[in-house]
């Protein structure tokens, strides 16, 4: 059962826009992207309150960067547990895992989150021991009980090269134990944040300063890597506020996306686009976030 309620205007909307969409010049794009799309009626929304559509959400592929948004979520957990002491460099961290989508300090917080390190293969129980350690993150997620988590993995780095040593032996014959998610449990958990729901609520609002994205041109313009521009963000009017965690690499494209325009209800989006195609598409998600924002509702129109 999904975490909004389903809105039969929004999915023949989400239809609409998918056909436009490949017509223009993406062929087979309906195979490679993926789509949870929620809106709130409410300005300030608890968990559960938006009507959304979707398209082949409950599908885990490669999610790239965006798995640090769950790991931003586990450090508050691991913290709230007194599970590793907060610090200057663990701050440091996380802010530029989240902010710059740095995969150093995404290193950092992998090993402090599941006390494991990088280094050369490990044979027997010590490698039996790291393995159980490092998917301490999928057993907090799968305490929580929310079935859009099913099937999901969070267990491994991030990488600008790829993985060496008992990293690269941890990913498995053919990477088959590459790191997973799907729209809607990323949905899922960016809602929780948003609306308070997971951890504490001091703790989400921490989350949500990290999340934060500015749409100032000057600002966007002085830092390449935004994660705005060729993102969903993109295509937002100027007057929005944006909170996101994009993830993009050779074979994705993805953006999990909360925004609000002016003083309306948010909307939330997750898209994640999987190929080469996908990934050199610094349009699709602009597009996508523009023809999503001109949906009205049956009642207002």
């Amino acid at each position: 059962m999904a975490f909004y309620r389903p809105d039969p205007a929004m999915a023949s909307h989400l239809e609409s826009v998918l056909d436009q969409l490949d017509a223009a010049g993406r062929p087979g794009l309906r195979n490679s992207l993926s789509i949870t799309w929620v809106r709130y009626s409410d300005v300030s929304p608890q968990a559960g309150q938006g009507l959304g559509a979707g398209w082949n959400q409950e599908r885990c592929v490669y999610p790239a960067s965006v798995v640090k948004l769950i790991y931003a979520v586990a450090v508050e957990r691991w913290q709230q547990r007194d599970m590793i002491p907060d610090s200057d460099e663990l701050q440091r961290a996380m802010r530029d895992m989240i902010a710059d989508s740095s995969n150093d300090a995404t290193g950092l917080v992998v090993d402090l989150l599941t006390g494991t390190t990088s280094g050369s293969e490990l044979h027997g129980e010590r490698w039996e021991q790291w393995q159980r350690q490092r998917r301490l993150v999928n057993d907090w997620l799968a305490s929580l009980e929310w079935s859009e988590l099913d099937g999901v993995n969070c267990c491994q780095k991030t990488w600008g090269d790829g993985p060496y040593g008992r990293e690269k032996h941890f990913y498995g014959a053919d990477n088959g134990n590459r790191n997973a998610l799907s729209t809607a449990a990323t949905a899922r958990m960016l809602e929780a944040v948003m609306t308070g729901a997971v951890v504490s609520p001091p703790a989400c609002r921490r989350l949500r300063d990290l999340f934060s994205r500015s749409l100032v041109p000057d600002q966007r313009r002085a830092d390449p890597e935004n994660q705005v521009d060729g993102f969903l963000g993109e295509g937002l009017p100027a007057a929005s506020r944006l909170w996101s965690k994009a993830g993009w690499m050779s074979q994705a494209r993805h953006d999990a996306a909360w925004w609000q325009v002016s003083d309306a209800p948010p909307t939330m989006v997750v898209a994640f686009g999987s190929g080469s195609d996908r990934a050199q598409d610094d349009q699709l998600l602009p597009e996508l976030a523009r023809a999503l924002c001109d949906f009205t509702p049956p009642e207002e129109s």
